[in-house]
C-alpha cells in the first residue's frame, strides 16, 4: 500500500475517533444541560449539576475544535463544502453552543428565580439543540447532500437547509444523538451526585440507553431501504484531491450494507452499539454508574464508527451529481500535510487524553448541595 493511501486511511480513522471523543465528552456536557431543570428542582441542585460538569466542560470543547482542525487540515474539500452546504445549520449550532458560556457566566450572577430560570432554559437550549444538530447531520451525510461542482470547482448548493434538518431520517438520528447525551450526562450525574439528583438522573439516563437502542436498531432497518452510493468502476485510491472527474458512482438501495457483506467483521461495530446501550442501561439499573458510563462512551463507539465503515470510502456523496461525491480518495489533503498532521496528532492526542484523565482524577468525589450552596464561589 502506497504511503499516500496509508494517510488517508489512517485519517479517515482518526476522524472518526475525534467524532467520537466529541460525542463522549461534549455529549456528556450537552446531557447535563439538557437535564438541569428536571433533574434540578429548586436552585441549589441546579447549582450542584452545573458543579458537577463546572470544572470540565470549557476543556471538553477542545475536543470540538480537534474535530473541526482534522476536517480543515485533513480533508479541506470536505470542510469547504459541508460547511457552505450546512451554513445556516452551522450558524444555529454556534449561536446554541454560545448560550452554554455565557449561561455558565451568568445564571448566578444576580439572585433572582425568573433570572435563573431564563438561564435554566438556555441550558436546555444548548444542550439539546446541539446535539440533535449533531446527530441529524450524519443523517443527512447518509441520505446525500444536495450539491454539485461546476467544471471550475466552483460550489452549488441544490437543496434547501431546511430539508436538512426536517428530514425524518435526519430527526431519528438527531433524536439518537440526543437519547446518548442524556445517557451519558445521567451518568455522571450519578457518579458526582447524590440523592435526590443522582436518582432523578438515573431514571432519565436508563429511559435514554433505551430509546438510544431502539432508535439505533430502527435506524439500521431503515438504511437498508436508503439509496446509497457505490462505485461502479475500478477506483484510484492515491488519485488527485479534486471531486472533478472522478469515477463513476450509482446511488441504489441497500449500497450501504455492501460494506458489511464484504466484510463481516464490521458487524462487530454496531454489536458494540446495542451491547453498550443495553449495557449500560443495565448497569446503571444496578448502580453502577462508572461501568455504565463507559459503556455510554462503548455505544457512542459503535454509532460513529457504523456509519462511517458503511459509508467508506464516501464522506459526503452527492445526489444531484454522485460522481461528484467526496470521498476519503478524492478530499484529503496532500502525503506531506497529512504525514505531518500524524505526526502531530501522536504527540499532543495523548497529551490532551493525560491531562483530561487527570482532570477528572483531580475532581473526582461526590458533589453535595449544602456544600455549593455555601460557596460564593460556585455556579
Amino acid at each position: 500500500m502506497e504511503l499516500y493511501i496509508a494517510l488517508k486511511v489512517i485519517w479517515a480513522v482518526l476522524l472518526g475517533v475525534l467524532l467520537c471523543g466529541l460525542a463522549v465528552m461534549v455529549g456528556m456536557d450537552m446531557g447535563v444541560g439538557t437535564l438541569l431543570r428536571f433533574v434540578g428542582k429548586n436552585d441549589g441542585e441546579r447549582r450542584t449539576a452545573l458543579a458537577i460538569i463546572g470544572p470540565h466542560w470549557d476543556g471538553n470543547q477542545v475536543w470540538f475544535i480537534l474535530a473541526g482542525g482534522a476536517i480543515f487540515a485533513a480533508f479541506p474539500t470536505l470542510y469547504a463544502t459541508s460547511f457552505s452546504t450546512f451554513y445556516v445549520v452551522m450558524i444555529l449550532l454556534l449561536f446554541s453552543m454560545i448560550l452554554r458560556p455565557v449561561a455558565f457566566e451568568y445564571r448566578s450572577k444576580v439572585a433572582i428565580d425568573t433570572w435563573r430560570d431564563m438561564w435554566d432554559w438556555a441550558f436546555l437550549v444548548s444542550g439539546a439543540l446541539p446535539m440533535i444538530i449533531y446527530g441529524a447531520a450524519f443523517g443527512n451525510v447518509l441520505q446525500g447532500v444536495g450539491f454539485h461542482f461546476s467544471w471550475d470547482g466552483q460550489y452549488f448548493q441544490d437543496e434547501s437547509f431546511i430539508w436538512y434538518l426536517a428530514n425524518p431520517f435526519a430527526v431519528m438520528c438527531g433524536m439518537l444523538a440526543l437519547a446518548l447525551a442524556v445517557y451519558q450526562g445521567g451518568a455522571m450525574l450519578m457518579i458526582r451526585g447524590v440523592d435526590p439528583i443522582a436518582s432523578r438522573a438515573r431514571l432519565f439516563a436508563i429511559g435514554g440507553g433505551l430509546t438510544g437502542a431502539a432508535l439505533f436498531a430502527a435506524g439500521g432497518v431503515w438504511i437498508q431501504f436508503i439509496k446509497g452510493f457505490a462505485f461502479t468502476g475500478a477506483v484510484d485510491p492515491a488519485m488527485a484531491a479534486t471531486p472533478l472527474g472522478g469515477p463513476a458512482v450509482v446511488m441504489r438501495s441497500g449500497a450501504w450494507m455492501d460494506n458489511y457483506h464484504t466484510y463481516p467483521i464490521l458487524w462487530v461495530l454496531p454489536a458494540l452499539g446495542i451491547l453498550g446501550m443495553l449495557g449500560g442501561t443495565l448497569a446503571l439499573t444496578m448502580r453502577r454508574p462508572v461501568i455504565g458510563w463507559w459503556l455510554g462512551a462503548i455505544a457512542w463507539i459503535g454509532v460513529i464508527f457504523t456509519a462511517g465503515s458503511s459509508m467508506f470510502p464516501f464522506l459526503m456523496p452527492s445526489t444531484s451529481n454522485p460522481a461528484q461525491s467526496l470521498t476519503v480518495w478524492n478530499a484529503s489533503g496532500s502525503a506531506y500535510n497529512l504525514g505531518w498532521m500524524l505526526a502531530f496528532a501522536v504527540v499532543f492526542v495523548p497529551i490532551i487524553l493525560a491531562y483530561t484523565s487527570w482532570a477528572f482524577r483531580v475532581m473526582r468525589g461526590k458533589v453535595y448541595t449544602a456544600d455549593v450552596v455555601a460557596d460564593d464561589h460556585s455556579y
